[in-house]
């Protein structure tokens, strides 16, 4: 028999299944032309919930140095994200009082698509990003960043050689660490005493009211709501003092935590988010129950919708090449007889396959050459984005698709 897993927050034994999406390759795994007649290895997306603290989480099934050392997401390709975080950094100034004595550092910081606004204000910012391939990138552009995981060891080294900083973020990685404990004590060691830390990550409940199944993926190790991210806060002394939340990503929070010593009591907003979680069930196991079935739902219409555009002799392509589009199409067995192609912004995917499936990656020109009769919206998060950005394509009839959080034709 297996060996029972450990809660990666509590350590209790994980016997309970909240989704299981079958097998598939790490989603940010995309292959070269040179690839595509070698073997690929694919791992279970098996995600338990803990009985004792509740945590949803995904088992490392894959290490987070294979997934995030050499990684192919610039942030900056999204134009709605880059602004996302020039608003972000504004509101911390105007919050903070940051200024030239002011320290931001940034936890996953990738190309420095957020730190970027602080360096334009005259604040010192410091990137910590592990991908040295993305570390590079934001060091040419001005941003100095350092290259390697954040965890207490690391980060204690980091604010003894640049000093703890006023403002510590972390975008989009909470979700993205399996030691989440050893990640959440890296960020205190990074922040000032009376500092503040901004995490942003997915929120669960958007996640099971909106039935975004494709955002589970092997380098999202846990899937939290605001009461998990607080125990996990909590075990590295750090106190969750604020929430907002953002449209991002789906519906996501930004969780803002300060040195437990120095905290001062929750906002009105905090209880509300706990008070929401709770009315949807997700403060009880039995809550979680039924996501299961919906996801099937999904699967069901994605691939009828598609079977049904092939026998009428429709042409189908795809937009955007992200993470969630993997999980999404390997786990409906979505292939290239299905989805002939797909286009994408990043210069850095043109040319390459979408691991499983391969499917091939074209440059956004594609879709004018073809002129298909459905586009298939594979980030949905930025659909009213990318509607706006392929209007020419109504010309020639084009109708956009849109896979979740149902089949929606527009």
């Amino acid at each position: 028999m297996a060996e029972t897993l450990g809660c990666r927050l509590c350590g209790q034994p994980l016997t309970r299944t909240f989704v299981d999406l079958g097998m598939s390759p790490p989603c940010e795994s995309y292959l070269r032309a040179d690839q595509l007649d070698e073997g690929e290895t694919f791992y279970p997306l098996h995600v338990r919930i803990c009985d004792s603290c509740l945590l949803v989480q995904l088992p490392a099934y894959v290490a987070a140095d294979d997934v995030f050392s050499d990684y192919l997401y610039f942030s900056s390709y999204s134009t709605s994200w880059v602004e996302h975080a020039r608003r972000f950094v504004a509101d911390m100034q105007e919050r903070l009082g940051l200024g030239p004595d002011s320290l931001v550092t940034e936890a996953a910081s990738n190309d420095g698509y957020l730190l970027q606004h602080a360096v334009a204000l005259g604040i010192p910012v410091l990137g910590i990003e592990p991908a040295a391939n993305i570390a590079e990138v934001a060091n040419q552009k001005g941003i100095r960043t350092e290259s390697y995981f954040l965890g207490e060891r690391t980060g204690q080294d980091a604010a003894a050689r640049h000093g703890q900083a006023d403002l510590v973020v972390g975008n989009n990685v909470f979700a993205h660490v399996p030691d989440i404990v050893d990640f959440a004590k890296g960020l205190r060691a990074l922040v000032k005493d009376d500092g503040l830390v901004s995490l942003e990550f997915p929120h669960l409940l958007r996640l099971i009211e909106r039935r975004q199944y494709d955002t589970i993926y092997h380098e999202h190790y846990q899937y939290l709501t605001l009461r998990t991210a607080a125990l996990a806060l909590e075990k590295a002394g750090l106190k969750v003092v604020d929430v907002q939340e953002l449209a991002s990503h789906g519906g996501s929070l930004r969780v803002f935590s300060t040195p437990a010593e120095t905290a001062g009591e929750p906002t009105e907003l905090v209880l509300k988010v706990l008070k929401d979680e709770a009315d949807a069930g997700l403060h009880s196991v039995e809550g979680h129950d039924g996501f299961a079935q919906d996801v099937f739902a999904i699967k069901a219409d994605l691939v009828e919708f598609l079977v049904g555009a092939a026998r009428e002799g429709k042409s189908v392509a795809g937009y955007g090449a992200p993470g969630k589009g993997n999980t999404l199409l390997n786990h409906c067995g979505v292939r290239e007889d299905l989805l002939p192609f797909t286009v994408d912004r990043s210069p850095h995917k043109h040319g390459m396959y979408l691991p499983g499936t391969h499917i091939p990656i074209h440059p956004p020109e594609r879709l004018a050459e073809v002129r298909p009769d459905y586009i298939v919206i594979l980030p949905w998060n930025l659909r009213e984005e990318i509607v706006h950005q392929l209007g020419s394509a109504r010309e020639w009839g084009a109708r956009f698709v849109v896979p979740i959080p149902r089949l929606e034709v527009i």
